[in-house]
């Protein structure tokens, strides 16, 4: 017996019919973009956990350089 029932036989004989209805480079191309979603959630968390929340001031740029605010023309 096999995972829940299902005998080695049965696995191998479901393989072959998903390989022989979408292919192998099918299957491949999904296998290789499941990865590379996986290994992107990854690495963005990460790097979330590695930098600090940053503020966005009134008046600075995130640099920490001051902005330099005009007023509009006024109309008589």
């Amino acid at each position: 017996m096999g995972l829940g029932g299902i005998s080695i036989w049965q696995l191998l004989i479901i393989l072959l019919i998903v390989i022989m209805l979408f292919g192998t480079k099918r299957l491949k191309s999904l296998g290789s973009d499941l990865g590379d979603a996986i290994k992107g959630f990854r690495k963005s968390m990460n790097t979330e956990e590695d930098k600090p929340a940053v503020e966005d001031k009134a008046g600075q740029t995130l640099q920490g350089e001051a902005r330099k605010v005009e007023e509009p023309a006024k109309k008589d």
